[in-house]
């Protein structure tokens, strides 16, 4: 058996339902990444800053850190954010040695899917193996319940 890690951003709560969702088929542990400073919770605030630190390759200070080392595999969740990953989870990403592990990219989005937050993850993590992610529009998480279920089948989560 496989020891799965299921690490999300979610500004929204959509990619956390997800993360639950993923957690509650494969027994993984779950791990919020959480910025230091909290993005605004005005909707336009939060889309003027992380539009802008998208554009300028900014990683926000992440709290506490996650031991990695004992998981094989390492499912990332992130709202999709002009067509990546937001950035505390790049930050997640960069802190993170996830050489020789499988990562396996998940998200919600308004109308994007998957976009480049795949491409995005596998440059952050050049020396790991990259799985088939999932893309659930909006908050559609807890209703994709047999996605999820087909998905993980698919890429050998589950049995």
């Amino acid at each position: 058996m496989k020891n799965i890690l299921i690490a999300y951003y979610s500004h929204s709560g959509n990619t956390e339902e997800l993360a639950e969702l993923i957690r509650t088929e494969t027994g993984g542990t779950l791990f919020e990444i959480r910025p230091k400073v909290p993005y605004p919770a005005a909707y336009q605030a939060v889309v003027s800053q992380a539009k802008e630190e998208i554009h300028a390759g900014f990683r926000p200070e992440i709290g506490e850190p996650v031991d990695t080392g004992a998981y094989d595999v390492v499912l990332v969740g992130s709202p999709n954010w002009w067509s990546t990953i937001a950035p505390p989870v790049a930050s997640f990403l960069e802190g993170c040695d996830l050489a020789g592990k499988t990562v396996v990219p998940f998200c919600t989005h308004g109308g994007g899917g998957m976009a480049g937050l795949a491409r995005a993850m596998e440059e952050l993590c050049p020396d790991s193996e990259m799985a088939e992610g999932f893309a659930a529009y909006g908050n559609s998480g807890p209703r994709a319940r047999d996605e999820v279920d087909a998905w993980l089948r698919a890429i050998g989560l589950k049995g």
